[in-house]
């Protein structure tokens, strides 16, 4: 009996063990372990697995506990903001890691559940659309995508014509085939591989073009410890950090500080504001909160200048549920529980795109927003690169920080744009437009660099079209495997 054979035949509390363990191995291949290979090991257990489960149901375990495994792992740092105030939020920790893990492996068991039991091309179907689906729906969470880990691999250049999503199709589809351990099979998976490690390699030997106008970006970061950062005794002393980091030698066009890095408010400080412009001598883009008139709060970045005098602003649109903002809140006011209510941040409304002075224009992304291709692609006007800030001492320092550059690096592959990123605590980068590290400063230290912004891509075809092609295509493909299904029943 071969090793295929022998797994899916495999019943019980194994089968299911093993569905976990293999979830586990597959989410090596995320960030910060960045194990492509584990693909090749995890995947074809777990489509076995899936072969040998008896009934719909089992099928539906098995890519629960596989789910499980991987989301468990790769989502681990999801504990770490509960760490900050340990005394009054640490005992939620593993009850916010297990529910989303549950919850997000819930979209692999119903792909799993409805693939008929040996059809392995429906499965990778299904579980393609599971996943995209799992990035919309309920405001969406595009997090450890199964493309997404091939970011250290050539591979990942696909993603500026088909996205992150097309790219984990072709994965599944490819190893799918090598699972099949058939001699044509596994060449036609094979060759899969190949072709897009090709085109990838080729890419990524073009060289990248400087800007004419030779427009060089500082970036800060301040390392500030997030259980100090708001208290009142500390806020002059960070504030003053960053205007030292800003001021230190160099030759720089426009400076960028991380999200919420002034501990001001952005209406009732004018005078700090031109204490800023007047220290740094050049235009400045970093993270308030802001207050409107009526009562609203913002988490905003910022563009300062004209001495200080002048600003642009915009507003976090996208907001972290439960974290930012409450969802459902008029189903719960119901309820009468007034801790699951209250008024949050607001989502703001404001056109994202913003020049620097006679400079290059760009696109603000605050903190998760970077997550979002729609977000990044959210512009009609041609804009020169994207701009992030984010304030990542939430996320701890054993993965959360490496998967969010990971996703901003992503971003900068899909829109063929140079993506400057500035974070609290790490990991603060320049990345080129095909997704590679100009220069960074490491997780957990304090410093600045300076680096000339690089030339833009022409705009990609999934910059345009997003994951519509890829939907119409997975819809497509699912409407053709459950004809011949309906046709036998009639």
């Amino acid at each position: 009996m071969g090793l295929a054979a022998r797994v899916g035949a495999l019943n019980g509390w194994r089968q299911l063990l093993l569905a976990f363990v293999a979830g586990a191995v597959l989410g090596l291949v995320q960030a910060p372990w960045s194990f492509p290979l584990a693909f090749f090991i995890a995947l074809p257990v777990i489509f076995w697995l899936h072969d040998g489960a008896a009934t719909k149901r089992r099928a539906a375990a098995v890519g629960w506990f596989a789910g499980l495994g991987y989301f468990g792992l790769t989502l681990a740092w999801i504990v770490e903001p509960f760490l900050i105030d340990i005394v009054r939020h640490g005992w939620m920790a593993p009850f916010a890691l297990l529910f989303m893990a549950a919850g997000l492996a819930a979209f692999w068991a119903v792909a799993f559940g409805v693939a008929p039991r040996g059809k392995t091309f429906m499965l990778v179907v299904l579980w393609s659309l599971v996943e995209l689906a799992r990035s919309y729906v309920f405001t969406g969470f595009p997090w450890v995508l199964l493309g997404q880990g091939w970011l250290e691999t050539p591979l990942i250049q696909v993603v500026y014509y088909i996205g992150v999503h097309g790219l984990g199709l072709l994965t599944l589809f490819a190893i799918a085939l090598l699972s099949q351990m058939r001699m044509k099979q596994v060449f036609a998976g094979a060759a899969i591989i190949v072709s897009l490690w090709g085109f990838g390699s080729y890419r990524l030997s073009q060289p990248v073009s400087p800007r004419a106008d030779g427009f060089v970006v500082r970036i800060v970061q301040p390392n500030v410890d997030q259980k100090l950062k708001w208290l009142p005794e500390f806020q002059a002393e960070f504030f003053q950090r960053h205007l030292d980091l800003s001021t230190r030698e160099g030759d720089f066009d426009t400076v960028i500080w991380p999200e919420a890095s002034v501990p001001f408010l952005l209406e009732e400080r004018p005078d700090l504001l031109r204490v800023m412009a007047s220290t740094v001598g050049t235009e400045i883009i970093f993270g308030v909160r802001r207050r409107d008139e009526g009562g609203n709060w913002f988490n905003t970045l910022v563009l300062l200048h004209n001495g200080g005098t002048s600003t642009e602003v915009y507003d976090k649109q996208h907001l972290v549920p439960f974290g930012e903002y409450i969802p459902f809140q008029e189903i719960l006011k119901l309820t009468g529980i007034s801790a699951l209510t209250g008024t949050g941040w607001t989502a703001g409304d404001i056109s994202p795109i913003i020049s620097v002075g006679q400079g290059p224009s760009f696109l603000p992304l605050i903190c998760y927003e970077a997550i979002f291709p729609s977000l990044a692609s959210k512009t009609n006007v041609p804009v020169d690169w994207i701009v992030q800030i984010t304030n990542d001492a939430w996320f701890g320092k054993v993965s959360g920080p490496y998967q969010h550059l990971a996703q901003a690096r992503i971003r900068s592959i899909e829109q063929g744009k140079p993506l400057a990123r500035s974070a609290n605590t790490g990991i603060s980068a320049l990345i080129d437009p095909y997704g590679r590290i100009i220069d960074s400063i490491p997780l957990g230290q304090m410093g600045v660099i300076d680096v000339a912004l690089p030339a833009q891509l022409p705009r990609s075809f999934y910059g345009r079209t997003l994951d519509w092609p890829i939907a119409g295509i997975l819809l497509l493909l699912t409407i053709l495997q459950l004809l011949p299904v309906k046709r036998r029943r009639s």
